[in-house]
């Protein structure tokens, strides 16, 4: 009977060890989750000014057609990635990060453009978005190496594989986009 008992004790540890993993790995992924979901507020604010934007820088600058061109296409790309695939949305929106800030690179070109006074309210309120994207980005990057770290470590990393462990990529900067846009006009 204490043989009995022993094992059932035993096996009652063992299930509720199950369960705290399982229920670690969901917690986990609905934070990271909810983290991306603020950035994605972020991104449709984003979304919804760059049409403003390159209007604007249009009238001034009708000749750049191709970095306006560029704009547009990497912005409706980054909108027809799907929701689910944040990993694909990372990539998506590092390159038009990389097409925005040759927006303002013609901003520095063109004077008059950069005295407009629409031209600086649009640039303002990018820089606030891109503000806000910018702690969300470090909330969001918390939150995935924490989920990471437990998929990817003792005991997380036994039972990754049963309790479908998603691994999420980090929401950096590309190395193209932390060097200075060049603007050559000649």
């Amino acid at each position: 009977m204490i043989y009995f008992l022993a094992f059932l004790g035993g096996g009652l540890v063992i299930i509720l060890l199950l369960i705290s993993i399982f229920n670690r790995f969901v917690k986990n992924r609905n934070t990271v989750k909810d983290a991306w979901s603020n950035i994605d507020v972020a991104l449709k604010r984003r979304y919804d000014l760059i049409p403003n934007l390159v209007e604007t820088v249009k009238g001034y600058a009708a000749h750049e057609k191709t970095t306006l061109e560029n704009v547009i296409h990497a912005r409706n790309a980054a909108m027809a990635v799907p929701k689910d695939d944040i990993n694909g949305q990372i990539k998506a929106e590092n390159a038009l990060q990389q097409t925005l800030r040759s927006i303002f690179a013609l901003g520095e070109a063109y004077p008059d453009l950069k005295a407009n006074t629409n031209f600086i309210n649009l640039q303002e309120k990018l820089n606030e978005i891109e503000e806000n994207l910018e702690r969300s980005r470090r909330y969001y990057n918390g939150t995935v190496r924490e989920n990471n770290t437990y998929g990817e470590s003792f005991p997380g990393v036994l039972f990754a594989g049963i309790f479908n462990y998603t691994h999420f990529d980090f929401f950096e900067a590309e190395a193209a986009s932390r060097e200075n846009v060049k603007v050559d006009f000649s």
